[in-house]
């Protein structure tokens, strides 16, 4: 999404989180024999392909030029970088398919990886026709085997939203669209206007805003649509006072949320009704206590969507270091060589597990919150690390730090 919430690093390390001893990391083949779905335990650790380098700061193990994706669904978890995606068992990590995206010009660069039941998207921008302009396409590979299925186009901030089955819903430049697979040929199609709008996603409905300059313009938000991801039904969501109050920035458990100069607006997603205000800004959701995660001042609060009301002790003082809720318990890292992942339960206010050490880790984001290090919905969470480094790179347009000798991806149950 180009406006919004942010899916990614909170703030600064949770002041006072506790000290835990961590414990000495297996081989890049490890899978964990029992307990698996146990938070704190490394369910796997696989090698990764490619140059990578151990980066200070939060940025820990990244490629050495570019960006790289992740997403993790229930049978397949996929990285993608370099015009290259592999896909490994979920469950095991075991390694199921390496498929290089061609078919592209030279300056393309894969820029999302989102798994779903029976597929992967794949993201990728390339050099449009007039010049400093850049396109977009979705490609949809096959999940279990990485083989081509399809191609479409896609706004440069939209993509797969969506893909039920043997079907692919896109947020293109001035429509969605609903693909068969098997045929490449439309399903149905909503236009959106002649410039890219800002959308969310909730649950089966995609929102998408109307407003005259788009999401790079200033025109208020006028209207959103409701188009449902599995029908294409759509129906135009307008506020009382003509306007929503800032722009879109998240949409969550029937509630869409506006935020602009006077702080957050949350208004009813099937009425357009101003349900509550107060100041702060949506920074992430916990989907299994249906609790909204507001940033205000120094903490994140946590509030009833509906009401705007504070739930309980849901918040957490000054933290940074800290990534998405899931069930009361946020997720949260060190850094370095020290690095391990941990988790903090927030009405308790302590940490309850810890992983083994993760050196330099590292956690993807995708700003739409499809896909990324830690899907809402999942318990896991896919970091890469670097257990072995060389010598420094030298100064050049990818990040400064160590050669990372031995890059893996690690996948953590939360």
């Amino acid at each position: 999404m180009p406006t919004g919430v942010r899916r990614g690093l909170l703030a600064a390390v949770l002041a006072g989180a506790a000290v835990v001893p961590g414990h000495a990391i297996g081989s890049a083949s490890h899978t964990c024999a029992e307990h698996c779905g146990s938070a704190g335990i490394v369910r796997w650790i696989r090698p990764l392909p490619g140059s990578w380098t151990a980066a200070g700061g939060i940025a820990g193990t990244v490629p050495s030029q570019g960006e790289a994706y992740v997403a993790a669904g229930s049978l397949v978890a996929a990285i993608g970088f370099a015009m290259t995606v592999d896909g490994f068992q979920a469950s095991t990590g075991r390694p199921l398919w390496r498929t290089a995206i061609g078919g592209f010009p030279a300056g393309s660069s894969i820029v999302s990886v989102r798994v779903w039941p029976q597929t992967v998207t794949v993201g990728v921008n390339f050099p449009g026709s007039a010049a400093g302009v850049s396109a977009r396409a979705e490609v949809i590979l096959a999940g279990q085997t990485g083989r081509l299925v399809r191609r479409y186009p896609a706004a440069a901030f939209g993509g797969a939203v969506a893909a039920p089955a043997g079907r692919t819903v896109v947020v293109g430049l001035r429509s969605v669209t609903c693909y068969d697979n098997v045929t490449g040929q439309a399903v149905w199609s909503r236009p959106t206007g002649r410039v890219p709008q800002a959308w969310r996603v909730d649950a089966g409905d995609l929102y998408v805003t109307v407003a005259a300059g788009g999401y790079l313009g200033t025109a208020p938000v006028t209207a959103l649509r409701r188009i449902s991801l599995a029908t294409g039904a759509e129906r135009l969501i307008q506020p009382a006072g003509g306007s929503f109050a800032g722009t879109l920035s998240g949409a969550f458990d029937g509630v869409v949320l506006f935020s602009g100069a006077g702080g957050l607006a949350a208004y009813s997603a099937a009425t357009g009704q101003l349900l509550w205000q107060r100041q702060g800004t949506p920074e992430t959701t916990d989907q299994e206590s249906s609790t909204l995660y507001i940033a205000r001042r120094n903490e994140l609060v946590g509030v009833d969507p509906q009401t705007g009301l504070r739930v309980g002790r849901m918040s957490v003082p000054g933290s940074s270091g800290l990534y998405g809720i899931r069930g009361g318990t946020a997720l949260g890292l060190d850094l370095g060589a020290l690095g391990e992942a941990w988790g903090y339960d927030i009405a308790a206010r302590r940490v309850i597990w810890t992983t083994p050490p993760l050196p330099w880790p590292h956690y993807f984001v995708d700003l739409s919150g499809i896909g990324g290090s830690a899907d809402p919905a999942s318990s896991t969470v896919l970091l890469s690390s670097c257990a072995s480094l060389g010598q420094p790179t030298s100064r050049g347009p990818g990040p400064a730090g160590p050669v990372c000798l031995r890059p893996e991806l690690v996948a953590v149950s939360r």
